[in-house]
């Protein structure tokens, strides 16, 4: 993390911190429709509303993190490999978040709030917040969300499929991330996690700021953190962001108390994932490539060419592929062509020992979660499959051996790929969060 970003970013949340202190009031609320609170600089700020009714089935624009909407996606395994794995249907896992359902009615806020950006410069983001549709909540869920291509996938662009949760009586917070929603028109920091993890807090301060103000208060006041794939790494990097660079800071009635931690199929080790592209000479998620070299040099200001590292014509195409947001990450993996590494890298990005990878190698380790001096406080619970054809789980290993020491509960299985078991994530989240209910409701009579 540079001084100026921690500086800036340490700023605007001690601001926030006491303006949660302060007492605004507890209103009373008969249309949700209705809340409009005073707003300042940092408070989320709603540009649009709607409800949505789940009892109509997931919307249309619920996207898997290969960017297939969630109504159209299918099963599509070979014999071999549902003997080899233990099978979740994508039609099961949908009925069965759906089913039991306390609300069916949501309402879905887009919004902005302010953040900082990879020079710590302040920066207007976006997102959306979902809750159910009459106000009362038990928590607040911050969702980090996996990678995604296109801007339509964007959280305030979509229906988040982690937002199927809302239902429970959970508040579902969803930043766009720098690169989608409103900032769609800039490179988006992939995997830069010090700086992701920054502006997901900053969301997180704003809505709660915005609901306190609106006298809308969960039942309880610790959170949950949430994310898969590149949220799955975003997500362990907020929790750090909270215990080890936020809590510290503020008086004891400020800090963000953290219920359980969800992290699934993450990214956890970014040098490990490149060395592997390089040692088996495959990328089976070819976008991974490019996403992780731009979000290196640019989102880390790197003296590099991308042109040094990365093949002609993926850098002749980078900005129409990628940049532009306008194709989903399998789109962009069929327009890349080939799973193979070294068709992608130059010779100078294939070699290990290049002083140019090396160069590569100290911002990759400088944006691994594992490489922090910091080991988790909070509860955690982490899923890997080790079929993962796009997060290798070499990351899930190694994070393991990282965290010995952690209250952590690993679950490592064959369980597929990686958009079924993002699957299996949020319906085991879902069973994690009834039993966490079930557990509150007894300890309540009790």
């Amino acid at each position: 993390m540079t001084i100026q970003r921690f500086n800036n970013w340490l700023l605007g949340i001690a601001m926030a911190g006491m303006l949660s202190a302060c007492s605004w009031g507890n209103f009373y609320v008969l249309n949700f429709d209705d809340i409009n609170p005073v707003i300042d600089s940092t408070m989320f700020r709603v540009t649009s509303r709607h409800h949505t009714d789940l009892g109509n089935g997931v919307p249309d624009d619920c996207y898997l993190p290969d960017g297939t909407p969630l109504i159209e996606w299918e099963d599509a395994e070979s014999v071999s490999e549902r003997r080899r794995t233990s099978g979740v249907s994508g039609a099961g896992v949908v009925q069965a978040l759906l089913d039991k359902i306390n609300n069916r009615s949501v309402v879905e806020l887009c919004g902005i709030y302010t953040s900082i950006d990879k020079n710590g410069n302040p920066i207007t983001l976006s997102g959306k917040v979902l809750l159910p549709a009459d106000g009362k909540f038990e928590r607040y869920i911050l969702v980090s969300h996996y990678t995604i291509g296109s801007d339509k996938e964007a959280p305030s662009n979509a229906f988040p499929l982690e937002g199927l949760l809302c239902s429970m009586g959970y508040a579902i917070i969803c930043p766009d991330y720098i690169g989608y929603g409103i900032t769609k028109d800039r490179i988006h920091p992939y995997l830069v996690m010090d700086l992701t993890a920054m502006n997901v807090v900053d969301m997180y301060l704003a809505v709660k700021n915005y609901f306190d103000m609106a006298g809308l208060y969960p039942k309880y006041d610790d959170i949950y953190l949430m994310g898969y794939s590149q949220g799955g790494a975003t997500t362990m990097a907020v929790e750090y962001m909270i215990e080890a660079m936020y809590n510290p800071y503020l008086l004891f009635d400020n800090k963000i108390q953290i219920r359980r931690v969800f992290a699934g199929g993450g990214p956890y080790d970014v040098k490990a994932t490149y060395d592997r592209f390089v040692q088996t000479d495959c990328a089976d998620y070819p976008v991974a490539v490019p996403l992780v070299l731009q979000g290196m040099i640019d989102g880390n200001n790197l003296d590099l060419k991308m042109s040094t590292i990365m093949r002609q014509f993926l850098c002749d195409n980078l900005d129409e592929w990628v940049n532009s947001k306008k194709y989903t990450t399998a789109q962009i993996n069929k327009m890349i062509g080939t799973k193979v590494t070294h068709e992608m890298l130059t010779e100078i990005g294939m070699n290990v020992q290049s002083k140019e990878v090396s160069e590569l190698y100290k911002a990759m380790v400088q944006n691994s979660i594992i490489s922090y001096a910091w080991i988790p406080q909070a509860p955690v619970y982490i899923l890997h499959s080790m079929d993962d054809e796009t997060v290798t789980y070499l990351n899930a290993t190694n994070a393991k051996q990282r965290w010995e020491s952690a209250n952590i509960q690993y679950n490592f299985g064959h369980y597929g790929g990686h958009v079924k078991t993002c699957l299996r994530f949020i319906l085991t989240v879902k069973t994690l969060l009834e039993q966490d209910q079930k557990d509150e409701h007894v300890n309540y009579l009790n």
